[in-house]
């Protein structure tokens, strides 16, 4: 009961958080997952901002995953809402908000988190709502794992025009190596198609007190990016969950453009 109550709660804080921003719940079924959105589409002639959420509430602990994946605080959700474009869509990830759904299964938010038929499904559910507004061009924002997953779904689109992610884990193996943890077998590595992107504007925002995926982890993908494209930036005094939301206007008001970046990031 405990853990419906809490899904329940999330729920709720979720659907009440994407009010105060006009963005409205929605299921989005995909092959794989269904997946819960919430979205503000105002002009069928203006660009989408897509944010793709982060882990979630993927351990209990070290050593005991949880049971459901959804986050507490939803914090590509709190981006989201601070967004002041037309076309606003928030994804959440692959059993978060769903966690009843029978295709979920613990490996979706451990191993396999990254895995092709999780990237399938976001793929997927980013076309269904690029169709709302058909031929503009998309820009995809991910926090935590949910860059991880932007960056591999970019490598599959032509439509995105800028990437941007907040404290992205974009290189599996610096991570692991880190925590001295087992590899993510089941899942795919962003670093892995870094040359997939490199044409794409894109900036990789780091907290420089992120003690869960520190900064090392964003310029590592970036020198492997190695084009005028791509930019890192460290923010003084944030960590990994910390308050992105307070300056995120702000930090979206910063150019992403391949022409004003150098060569060496």
């Amino acid at each position: 009961m405990a853990v419906g109550c809490g899904m329940l709660d999330a729920n709720v804080a979720a659907e009440r958080l994407a009010q105060t921003a006009g963005l409205k719940g929605e299921l989005i079924a995909t092959n794989s997952f269904v997946l819960t959105s919430f979205s503000r589409i105002s002009d069928p002639n203006a660009a989408i901002d897509i944010y793709i959420e982060g882990d979630g509430h993927a351990w209990d602990s070290r050593y005991t995953p949880s049971v459901d994946p959804t986050p507490r605080h939803a914090l590509a959700l709190q981006l989201a809402t601070r967004d002041p474009a037309a076309n606003v869509v928030y994804l959440a990830r692959p059993c978060q908000f769903t966690a009843r759904d029978p295709r979920c299964e613990t490996a979706y938010w451990t191993d396999k988190r990254y895995a092709p038929e999780v990237i399938d499904a976001l793929d997927d559910a980013i076309g269904q709502v690029a169709a709302r507004a058909p031929g503009q061009p998309l820009n995809l924002i991910g926090y935590s794992g949910g860059g991880a997953l932007a960056v591999l779904v970019a490598a599959r689109r032509r439509d995105v025009a800028s990437l941007r992610t907040v404290a992205a884990n974009l290189d599996l193996d610096e991570f692991t190596r880190l925590h001295h943890v087992s590899p993510l077998t089941g899942s795919r590595n962003p670093i892995d198609a870094a040359s997939r992107i490199s044409r794409i504007p894109q900036i990789h925002f780091s907290g420089a007190d992120d003690r869960i995926v520190p900064p090392s982890v964003a310029r590592h993908f970036a020198t492997a990016v190695r084009s005028s494209c791509v930019r890192t930036e460290i923010l003084p005094g944030l960590g990994h969950e910390g308050d992105w939301a307070r300056i995120w206007p702000q930090l979206l008001r910063e150019s992403v453009d391949c022409d004003v970046f150098s060569e060496n990031p």
